[in-house]
């Protein structure tokens, strides 16, 4: 929408434009930036958060450590642990390794204020299936793996808006889908088998689709908000149950197609350009078929 965004950047000769410089920000709490680090700069931000649903706390951590390879092509890891605490029934034996991701991001475009460009990335992302997911024994909460290998594809928009008061405004959209292989299970998974069974499940593709908004209100302090649609295809299991070898039973399920909304408000504050803090919080209300949680978070960002 161009002229929209040409009539919102237009603003009257009595109001001062706030400077790009003079707004500090860490980012959303789920949307990802479409800009690219320049080469040779980092990015560290670690997460720390409690998935709180009606039967369990997810404690956990995420942890973004980004490099500029060229100006246009950012390099990254991200490695995640967890804790389970079950409310009716036996927590985790102890934190565990999560899956580990890796991802490549590259810039098609820059932010250009004067001919209302946004800038925009393509990015692809590959999780390994480096958490535990099956062997869980009497621990289903030791299970913070999928146990399969999972390829993200995304494109990621921002732009820049000066508001009727001279204030920045800063939109992201990020479109991702994501595609997963067979995963081999033993046993008690985290795709509710139980123990004797041999087979493997099928997680079913999904597509998310997020909006970001951020109120530059000074230097230091931003307001953040998500907007997050999942959609999940359904996963199948299939396998047998050999507790007796004389005569296994077969086994076959498959999950609920789910849609899920979520909404993510946060405050931002930086102490300098390139560190601040994100207090902010995901509401997924109950649907069909997924129940509702809360999952609040912390973020350092640190950029070097």
């Amino acid at each position: 929408m161009p002229g929209l965004a040409q009539e919102i950047v237009a603003l009257p000769a009595t109001v001062e434009r706030q400077k790009l410089d003079d707004a500090w920000w860490t980012g959303p709490m789920m949307a990802n930036s479409a800009a690219t680090l320049p080469r040779g700069h980092a990015l560290i931000e670690t997460y720390v958060y409690d998935r709180i649903n009606a039967t369990s706390h997810g404690f956990g951590s995420l942890t973004y450590l980004l490099y500029g390879i060229t100006d246009g092509v950012t390099l990254g890891v991200k490695p995640s642990f967890g804790f389970n605490a079950v409310k009716n029934g036996r927590d985790g034996s102890g934190v565990g390794f999560g899956d580990l991701t890796f991802s490549a991001q590259l810039r098609l475009t820059s932010f250009d204020a004067a001919k209302s460009i946004p800038a925009i990335a393509v990015s692809l992302q590959h999780s390994l299936p480096t958490g535990k997911h099956d062997r869980l024994g009497d621990r289903p909460g030791d299970g913070l793996g999928s146990g399969a290998h999972t390829t993200t594809l995304s494109l990621y928009a921002q732009h820049y808006f000066w508001l009727p008061n001279g204030r920045i405004f800063r939109a992201r959209l990020n479109v991702s889908n994501a595609f997963s292989s067979k995963a081999t299970l033993n046993d008690v998974s985290v795709y509710g088998t139980g123990d004797g069974f041999r087979g493997h499940a099928m997680p079913g593709g999904s597509f998310t689709i997020g909006l970001s908004g951020e109120y530059s209100l000074t230097r230091s302090w931003v307001l953040a908000l998500d907007l997050i649609r999942n959609h999940e295809g359904p996963t199948r299991v299939a396998g047998f149950d050999i507790r007796d070898l004389a005569d296994p039973l077969p086994v076959r399920y498959r999950s609920n197609v789910s849609t899920t909304f979520a909404i993510a408000p946060g405050v931002e504050y930086s102490w300098k350009a390139n560190l601040g803090i994100l207090f902010a919080a995901r509401f997924i209300p109950k649907g069909r078929h997924n129940s509702a949680s809360i999952t609040p978070a912390v973020a350092i960002n640190y950029v070097y």
